[in-house]
């Protein structure tokens, strides 16, 4: 029996829908689920997780600390804790439990700087209509390559088809999972209901999904006024998203222990924190987020174009942003870099890290994604990860730097490579 969605993030689950309240719960998931949170509670309890957060609030807010190191490996998770090692039969049970016990190996296999909390999120239950024309989508399996077949084959027949996405929530289906989660471990763990809407508001993945990759990037020659107004689309919806959030008291604060951008953790001063939150959560008091790496292959002078200008809208809602992911972003620097209130910028793999270094020096969070390659290896060179780790923190000595292991979508059947990573990173990064 699988959880009902083998994609592992560290963001979270954004949403229960489509799964059911367990008809049963058994003495024995009783007993796990709590277990595993008494173990995350007495992880929780350590002082050093406020030390690390203090860590992560610093960096944020521009002072000078030690490199912070934090590996989120996705689905390698699934050869971390595998689906046989979930004891519970329900499959929201299943999703908890799987929760619980990655809290756990974060705070006592990886040992990196990502801080265990006493608190348990419950996501809201909703679901979306989209935007009127859905992908359809080709898979071979769930962990597996897949292929779009898009919607939008004629702008001026398909546009008018168009409409924002609006959300429905389920209150009642939501209390009642909050319910569940505090009569099983409310006692031991804070649970709270906390959404997740969105990962990126940049918009050019939505796009790809309506009208196709190959199109976004030859309509970009051939039907340039279409794909401003593909653009202006998206940007609206997003928009009425996001006013739809405010005006529902749907939005949480991310200015804490949740993953931000394309990596890192929201701990400033420099935003309302959960302590003095404000009676309802706007935009402006959270942390933004866009990136455009499907664009990867397209002119500074296109990006300037079609893309960055549509995001702009978006980003000025928030208090602080985040940009960028796996695209370069060296050679956007002079179209990004005023963005307001820009903060964690991506430095990715392919990114020019020296150029980097100069650019963002101390005054943004260089925000480095090393290569996961080395980890999908089942015997990885680990002098050479070392040597490469060693040479950056001498180049970005200047700057505020946060090192994020993630997008493994292997670890090569070998678990321990996350673990190993996490320590010399730790230990080249400067950690007691």
């Amino acid at each position: 029996m699988n959880c009902p969605s083998t994609i592992q993030t560290a963001a979270g689950l954004s949403t229960t829908h489509g799964m059911e309240l367990p008809e049963k719960i058994s003495a024995g998931e009783r007993t796990i689920l709590r277990d595993l949170a008494l173990q995350v509670a007495h992880l929780a309890a350590r002082p050093e997780e406020q030390e690390k957060a203090g860590r992560w609030m610093a960096m944020n807010d521009l002072e000078k600390v030690r490199p912070l190191i934090f590996c989120d490996p996705e689905n390698g998770w699934n050869e971390i804790i595998t689906q046989d090692q979930i004891r519970c039969k329900a499959p929201l049970l299943r999703v908890l439990e799987m929760h619980l016990r990655k809290e756990i190996h974060w705070g006592s296999v990886f040992r990196d700087d990502r801080v265990i909390e006493s608190i348990f999120n419950v996501p809201y239950h909703y679901s979306e209509t989209g935007y009127g024309l859905q992908e359809i989508v080709h898979s071979g399996g769930q962990g597996g390559s897949f292929k779009y077949e898009h919607p939008v084959r004629d702008y001026e027949a398909d546009f008018p088809l168009l409409h924002p996405s609006e959300i429905s929530v389920d209150y009642e289906m939501t209390e009642k999972v909050k319910v569940l989660a505090e009569e099983l471990f409310g006692d031991i763990l804070k649970v709270r209901v906390k959404g997740l809407w969105w990962w990126t508001l940049g918009m050019t993945w939505d796009f790809i999904k309506l009208r196709g990759l190959e199109n976004l990037m030859t309509d970009m020659l051939l039907y340039p006024d279409q794909v401003h107004r593909m653009m202006a689309f998206l940007r609206d919806a997003t928009l009425h998203k996001l006013n739809f959030l405010e005006e529902h008291g749907l939005l949480s604060l991310n200015t804490g222990g949740s993953y931000v951008g394309s990596g890192g953790y929201g701990w400033t001063s420099q935003l309302p924190g959960e302590v003095d939150a404000p009676g309802r959560v706007s935009t402006e008091h959270m942390w933004g987020f866009c990136e455009s790496q499907e664009t990867v292959g397209v002119s500074p002078e296109m990006f300037g174009e079609f893309i960055l200008p549509y995001q702009l809208p978006i980003m000025e809602r928030f208090g602080l942003n985040c940009y960028g992911c796996c695209e370069p972003l060296d050679i956007r620097w002079d179209l990004i870099k005023d963005i307001p209130r820009l903060r964690r910028v991506s430095v990715s793999p392919w990114a020019d890290i020296n150029r980097m270094a100069d650019q963002l020096s101390g005054n943004f969070v260089y925000s480095r994604k090393p290569s996961p390659t080395p980890l999908a290896d089942p015997n990885p060179d680990w002098e050479q990860i070392r040597k490469e780790l060693r040479e950056f923190f001498k180049v970005t000595r200047d700057c505020r730097v946060e090192v994020i292991m993630k997008d493994n979508h292997t670890l090569g059947r070998r678990p321990e490579n996350a673990s190993t990573w996490c320590r010399i990173a730790m230990e080249e990064a400067g950690a007691e």
